[in-house]
């Protein structure tokens, strides 16, 4: 057997060994070159997206994992619209108020607001069968991270391609996730992110406490998978019902 082949069967035993993943149903197609290795397909939620490329990432033989798995989408939304959510939802957000954003429509980039003064950033979005995509720079790596969520946010988002540049560059670690994942439950105002606690280890994080609801729990729960770099999160909240 020669070594692609060594890798593609180690790929494929690895996906299988986690339900969320369910390769049987939602086909993963797996290519290999040199000690790079390319997911490509459609799974049913952004979970199976962040476990399929960590159970892979760390396999004898593979150095680079470029994740091009796509969320399944029955919407019929087209990527105009698409756009507009993420745009709406980046222009409104408090923290990048003072964000210089553009847009692509129709080949060309518009430009939607100049920040002025101490800028925190310049973005630049772009959609593609439902893929948004991010260049561009922004001050903290938090701001990155929340950028990233509210594109997720955007009704008929399938992925997000995160390539927004950190200036001056930052050393990313579990605390960088804790203060950016705070930010985001802050952000959104479906969890009462007051109620919920943050422990990350090794950028797998786990979250505690108690919610009113089972929506809210399943809401704090997607925002932690939403955000750039996470491996995986435990979702250790209590549903209890005010007294």
């Amino acid at each position: 057997m020669q070594p692609r082949d060594i890798i593609v069967n180690q790929v494929r035993a690895a996906l299988e060994r986690d339900a969320r993943i369910d390769p049987a149903n939602f086909p993963v197609d797996i290519l290999v070159e040199g000690n790079a290795l390319t997911l490509s397909g459609e799974v049913p939620s952004i979970a199976s997206k962040r476990v399929a490329v960590s159970a892979v990432s760390d396999l004898d033989g593979v150095d680079k994992t470029v994740d091009r798995l796509r969320l399944t989408s029955t919407l019929d939304i087209g990527d105009g619209a698409v756009r507009d959510a993420a745009c709406d939802s980046l222009t409104r957000d408090v923290d990048f108020l003072n964000c210089s954003l553009r847009a692509l429509n129709s080949g060309r980039m518009e430009v939607l607001r100049i920040a002025s003064g101490d800028s925190c950033g310049e973005i630049d979005l772009s959609v593609a069968d439902g893929v948004i995509t991010l260049n561009g720079h922004v001050i903290s790596l938090s701001h990155k991270r929340l950028a990233g969520v509210l594109a997720w946010w955007a009704r008929g988002c399938r992925d997000v391609v995160n390539q927004l540049e950190v200036r001056p560059p930052e050393d990313d670690n579990d605390e960088e996730v804790i203060e950016a994942l705070r930010l985001v439950l802050e952000t959104d105002p479906h969890v009462p992110a007051a109620q919920i606690a943050i422990d990350s280890r090794d950028f797998v994080v786990t979250l505690s406490g108690v919610v009113a609801t089972e929506e809210e729990r399943k809401r704090a729960e997607l925002d932690a998978w939403y955000l750039h770099g996470i491996k995986r999160v435990h979702n250790e909240l209590e549903v209890r019902m005010p007294s």
